[in-house]
């Protein structure tokens, strides 16, 4: 297969490198890919943690082909199209209780803009307009979009892009190697890192602040599992400031913590939850913005005919979105795979574990079918040891993920033992190697 490489400039790829060696898939089915050469690879990271039900699903292959051949496009201000409201009624279905109201964007990063946005207009509706700051948390991932970047706590994602939005501030991560390295699921201590909100709180006064946005797990940032009663204790520090609680589960969401939503596998509600990705099985690109209905019926004011809140996109709630969104809701229900981590997640931490002692692993990190490798960088050179094993792994085989000098895994939702033992086999070698 010939291609000229030179015209697509990569997202997030050392474009360099990939041109001399290019890494091109040409095939997907169920838990495989397939490369330009012919080989198959294990799908390690659901494709980019979306692919929760595997690849190439016929129900949501037929599903988009059907519409597009039905209607390609509708109009989503002051129009509609009945698969959206459906879809919305589906998703609000299977969410925490009470978040019943669902805002279509077309990506993660549009979801946290919008989430943002619906914070601080909340917040004015009501006669609050000074709450405008927003807190997010160091190593947190929202997107890359400005407002996404600006709460977010990744440097290289920030440090070329200027001064980022006004009124920002972060609260510290949870990552506590000292006492928590290897811990199996949630770790026994940090909860107390939550109380970093209340000086962050005192500084600013909570008056002035709309918001605090964090992932339930962070996960681009190299899996960071939340410490035992932490999320219960931020929930508690927004509830006595009278201070939103956002919860980007874009990662998270669909399944991959054992439960439809994590903040369901954790216990805690947040007041407004971002989702993308498992949403539609990174068929088509898709996000929403789950919402609890006190916060939808604030805006519900004034004349009939104004526009309550000015935010949107142009495929907003896509008719293909739509439909490759319910006929993957239809396909997790009818296999069981939102809760399918949770019966997966015992087999796949002992696999994980197992890591432990190999040379240069000094943590391992998992929650449900979320797991990382933290590794030691090499000298003089950041994120090379983990690029090593990432380019190792594809060479036999495997496809997994690194961020930093820590490879993430998030295999689709309907993986098998034996794929965990290729996986973990796979990786157990590549890490071995170098040594």
């Amino acid at each position: 297969m010939k291609t000229d490489l030179d015209a697509y400039w990569m997202p997030f790829t050392s474009n360099r490198q990939f041109k001399k060696a290019p890494r091109l898939f040409t095939k997907a089915k169920g838990m495989h890919f397939w490369t330009d050469d012919g080989r198959q690879v294990l799908d390690g990271i659901a494709g980019l943690w979306c692919v929760n039900a595997g690849h190439g699903r016929k129900k949501i292959t037929e599903a988009i082909q059907q519409q597009a051949a039905e209607m390609d496009f509708c109009p989503p201000f002051q129009m509609a199209h009945p698969k959206a409201f459906e879809l919305a009624g589906k998703v609000a279905a299977i969410a925490p209780a009470g978040m019943n109201r669902v805002f279509f964007t077309n990506s993660g990063s549009e979801s946290v803009e919008t989430a943002l946005k619906m914070a601080i207009a909340y917040h004015r509706v009501r006669g609050e307009g000074q709450r405008t700051r927003l807190i997010g948390r160091e190593r947190g991932y929202h997107g890359v979009n400005f407002g996404g970047i600006s709460v977010g706590g990744i440097v290289a994602n920030r440090k070329m892009f200027g001064t980022m939005l006004g009124g920002v501030d972060h609260i510290r991560h949870t990552h506590d190697p000292a006492r928590n390295a290897f811990s199996v699921g949630q770790p026994p201590h940090g909860a107390e890192f939550a109380d970093d909100l209340e000086k962050v709180i005192a500084l600013h006064d909570a008056s002035t602040i709309a918001a605090v946005i964090v992932e339930p797990v962070a996960g681009s940032t190299g899996v960071l599992i939340p410490p035992q009663g932490y999320l219960q204790r931020l929930r508690e520090i927004c509830d006595r400031h009278g201070i939103l609680l956002i919860f980007d589960e874009v990662i998270t969401g669909f399944g991959r913590t054992g439960q439809p939503f994590a903040a369901q596998t954790f216990g805690v509600t947040p007041d407004l939850m971002t989702v993308a990705k498992g949403l539609t099985n990174g068929a088509v690109p898709m996000g929403a913005v789950l919402a609890k209905q006190a916060i939808h019926d604030t805006f519900m004011t004034g004349p009939e005919h104004l526009i309550e809140f000015f935010h949107g996109y142009t495929y907003s709630a896509h008719p293909l979105a739509c439909a490759a969104g319910l006929a993957t809701l239809e396909t997790y229900a009818d296999e069981g795979l939102l809760t399918r981590a949770g019966e997966m997640a015992g087999y796949f931490a002992e696999a994980l574990h197992s890591l432990k002692g190999l040379p240069g692993v000094i943590d391992v990190r998992n929650i449900g079918l979320i797991g990382g490798i933290e590794l030691t960088p090499v000298p003089g050179q950041p994120t090379k040891r983990a690029f090593d094993v990432f380019l190792d792994c594809y060479d036999k085989g495997a496809l997994v993920r690194t961020t930093g000098d820590i490879i993430a895994l998030s295999p689709p939702l309907i993986i098998e033992r034996s794929h965990i033992d290729q996986l973990i086999d796979t990786l157990g070698g590549a890490i071995r190697r170098p040594a």
